[in-house]
């Protein structure tokens, strides 16, 4: 049953990615196709969603790969997890409003902002093991956001666009820029903090014989 489920949502991940690369495509994210993929990759939002997608269809496809084994880790698992949970509170909370989609833009949108992270948050809830984890393991995960926040900070002095506009250092200057970015990682630390041990109470309970 867990193989099954992560195989579908592992299906509707690629998908939903796909959809979305397509419609960047022939919308306005830069003037041609290579500028637009650029700036498709470097939305925390598709990053992320590669990040889940990854995680659900390699430990199937290729169990025994290096990769594969890398996402099957449950300190990996949750790491993703968080992501995925800072994806949609990040456009619940502050960017639903900016935009409204429509067709299959809408589509693309409900998929990798609300359905990926609610089925990798169950996928993490009932499929992984979380009695390893270690309050250590989020200052590791650290690195993923670090260095995501330092590409768009780079990649947006460049070229001058910025995925989301509380990160946009053209518009709020750099200090209010970079308080942003560290209210991002402060958040992240907690949310890390509350998987690591509502996870691990989670498993005594679903498993009380698990050591």
């Amino acid at each position: 049953m867990g193989k099954a489920f992560r195989i579908a949502a592992g299906i509707l991940g690629w998908a939903a990615l796909i959809l979305q690369y397509a419609l960047v495509l022939t919308g306005t994210l830069g003037a041609d196709s290579f500028t637009r993929t650029i700036n498709f990759f470097s939305f925390n939002t598709i990053v992320t969603n590669i990040l889940a997608a990854l995680a659900l269809t390699l430990p199937i496809m290729a169990p025994q790969s290096a990769l594969g084994q890398f996402f099957s880790k449950p300190t990996v698992r949750t790491a993703i997890t968080a992501y995925m949970i800072i994806v949609m509170g990040v456009v619940y909370l502050i960017l639903r409003h900016l935009t409204k989609f429509e067709g299959w833009d809408l589509v693309a949108d409900v998929i990798l902002h609300y359905v990926m992270p609610v089925l990798f948050v169950i996928d993490w809830l009932f499929l992984v093991p979380k009695q390893t984890l270690k309050l250590s393991d989020t200052l590791r995960w650290l690195a993923y956001p670090i260095v995501y926040l330092a590409w768009t900070f780079i990649h947006g002095a460049y070229s001058g666009f910025y995925p989301y506009p509380f990160l946009n250092n053209n518009e709020l200057g750099i200090a209010r820029v970079l308080l942003n970015e560290a209210g991002l990682i402060v958040i992240f630390l907690v949310l890390g903090f509350i998987l690591v041990t509502g996870g691990r109470m989670l498993d005594r309970q679903l498993e009380p014989g698990r050591d």
